[in-house]
């Protein structure tokens, strides 16, 4: 049986609708087996955020404690100074081009927030 993986690809940086969306959704997903495996693209100015919140990073800690995946694209960290923070909280940096064109021309579950 073929997992059911879901990406959620959040570029929205506004904090309430990353603690309450975002972290919410990813962290019950898991927990209530809505999908095998969640992943969270960090994209445009959610880096900045986690790297610089206290709130999201207690939530993004949260979900990875019930098996979320985070991974941030390494030119919007780098654009905001923040791939060392990143990585430093966990969270995978790398270039995602590539992987959300697959990801979109499979047809493959992507939410973007």
């Amino acid at each position: 049986m073929e997992k059911k993986k879901l990406h959620i690809l959040w570029t929205n940086a506004d904090l309430e609708t990353s603690l309450h969306m975002v972290m919410m959704y990813a962290t019950n997903s898991m927990v209530h087996r809505y999908w095998d495996e969640v992943t969270v693209i960090l994209w445009g100015p959610t880096p900045h955020l986690v790297a610089t919140n206290d709130a999201v990073q207690d939530a993004l800690r949260i979900g990875m404690n019930v098996g979320v995946r985070f991974s941030a694209c390494i030119s919007c960290a780098e654009r905001y100074g923040v791939v060392d923070g990143l990585r430093a909280l966990g969270i995978e940096v790398i270039p995602w081009g590539i992987p959300l064109s697959e990801i979109l021309q499979d047809g493959s579950p992507l939410l973007t927030v």
